[in-house]
C-alpha cells in the first residue's frame, strides 16, 4: 500500500479495531443504513431540529386588539427591513407593525425587542410566529389572538386565506367536547 488513500483506510480500520465500533453505531435502537445504524430517536424532536411551537403565551396580552385599523397596517410580506432595507428574512412586529430583519441578517428585530419590549413577531419568510420573551415559536392555529394578523399576512403573501386545522374544544357549560373547524 503506497498511496495516501490506502494509508488513510488502514488508519481508519485500526481506529475501528481500537474503539470496537467496526464502523457501526454503538446504539442499540435503529435501522441499518449504508455503513452503520441510525438511532430513530435522532430523527424526531430537538435532535432532528424539530421544534414544538407553544400553544399558549403569557405575552399575547401585549398585542393591540386586532381591529380593522390595526389589520390595515400589516405591510406586504416583501417589505424590506425598515432600518437597513434588507429585502429578505424580515419579521413583522405584532405590536407596532414595523418590519425588521432577522438575527441571521442584521438582528434588527431582536434589537427592536430589546429596545421596546415588543416580543411578538411574524416571519414573512414562513409566516411562523416567535415570542422573544418566551424564546419560542407560537402555534398560530392554537392561539386564536394571533390569527387575524397571520391571516392578513397569509392573504398578502399567497392571495388566499390560510387553511386551519380542526380544533378539539370543550364546551365550558356542558363539559362536552367536539371538533370545530376555525377559519
Amino acid at each position: 500500500m503506497s498511496s495516501a488513500a490506502d494509508e488513510d483506510a488502514l488508519s481508519s480500520d485500526k481506529k475501528r479495531e481500537e474503539d470496537g465500533t467496526d464502523g457501526r453505531s454503538q446504539r442499540q435502537e435503529g435501522v441499518e443504513v449504508a455503513d452503520g445504524k441510525v438511532d430513530l430517536g435522532d430523527l424526531y424532536g430537538a435532535a432532528a431540529g424539530w421544534v414544538e411551537a407553544r400553544t399558549s403565551c403569557p405575552h399575547i396580552g401585549t398585542m393591540p386588539p386586532a381591529g380593522a385599523d390595526d389589520l390595515a397596517r400589516v405591510p406586504s410580506p416583501d417589505s424590506p427591513c425598515s432600518r437597513c432595507n434588507h429585502p429578505a428574512e424580515n419579521w413583522l412586529c405584532f405590536i407596532c407593525k414595523d418590519v425588521l430583519c432577522s438575527r441571521f441578517i442584521n438582528k434588527h428585530m431582536l434589537c427592536h425587542h430589546q429596545e421596546t419590549g415588543h416580543c411578538l413577531a411574524l416571519s414573512f419568510s414562513d409566516l411562523s410566529v416567535w415570542c422573544f420573551s418566551c424564546d419560542s415559536y407560537l402555534d398560530v392555529q392554537a392561539i386564536l389572538e394571533l390569527r387575524p394578523v397571520y391571516e392578513v399576512a397569509h392573504l398578502l403573501k399567497f392571495g388566499q386565506r390560510p387553511p386551519f386545522r380542526s380544533l378539539d374544544v370543550q364546551d365550558s357549560g356542558t363539559g362536552e367536547s367536539g371538533s370545530v373547524s376555525r377559519a
